[in-house]
């Protein structure tokens, strides 16, 4: 299957608006609350101590990357549902994600499994070099349309597997995978530059994982355990391994 980017700056030609952004409203003000509350007692409460993930996680309207019906449930501490049987991770667990990623605004960061594109966001908030690839197709359209809507627009979105990264943007100063995997797929490694990070959930696709930090040292990996988890699986390639 022909796989090929979402150009951001074309998405909206011939595709519905999916996303609107509201003006600024008395629920607008509520979500500003409870996303204020979300970084107050799921984030600082825990071991979430960066300031810029702090900043950026109370920025992120997290309500807009999930389906109306969630929105009310878009500040709790759980994941949630969203399109093609796919999953928006809890906020804590994309605060301790992006913490363990160490991204500076130069940093060129790989996302595999766009998603709702929530992840991203957080990530265009650190740094204007993030490339995510997202392997099913209304998915990756979606996500390209609303980041760009939000004004997101300089997160560069890819339809394929990403198991393969992409070569052509590589290397990576840092590459998060949000689903699980039972190997760590060498063509990631391969793209991550040299004193790099990739953080994964490894272990069974099926049952549970465990979030694991990647580092390259002298092209070799070390690895760092940090908590189990549990991701829904990633598919493609990797299910051929």
């Amino acid at each position: 299957m022909k796989r090929g980017l979402i150009f951001l700056g074309m998405i909206l030609i011939g595709l519905p608006l999916l996303v609107s952004v509201p003006a600024l409203t008395k629920k607008e003000d509520v979500f500003a609350r409870r996303r204020s509350n979300m970084v107050q007692s799921q984030l600082r409460s825990r071991d979430i101590t960066d300031p810029g993930v702090l900043k950026v996680m109370g920025e992120v309207p997290r309500h807009l990357f999930v389906g109306e019906r969630y929105r009310n449930q878009a500040y709790n501490d759980h994941p949630l549902p969203i399109d093609e049987g796919q999953t928006i991770s809890q906020p804590y667990i994309v605060a301790l994600m992006t913490q363990y990623l160490e991204v500076d605004k130069d940093d060129k960061v790989l996302e595999i499994g766009t998603g709702s594109g929530y992840q991203a966001a957080v990530l265009a908030g650190l740094t204007d070099k993030v490339f995510s690839i997202e392997i099913r197709k209304l998915l990756a359209e979606k996500a390209a349309l609303t980041l760009r809507t939000l004004g997101y627009g300089a997160v560069n979105v890819k339809y394929g597997d990403g198991y393969f990264g992409w070569k052509e943007a590589s290397p990576f100063d840092a590459i998060i995978v949000t689903c699980a995997a039972n190997h760590i797929p060498p063509p990631l490694f391969k793209q991550l530059k040299e004193g790099g990070r990739l953080i994964i959930p490894l272990g069974s696709t099926t049952y549970f994982q465990t979030l694991t930090v990647v580092s390259k040292e002298k092209g070799k990996p070390r690895v760092d355990h940090i908590t189990g988890v549990r991701f829904v699986p990633m598919v493609g390639e990797i299910e051929k391994k």
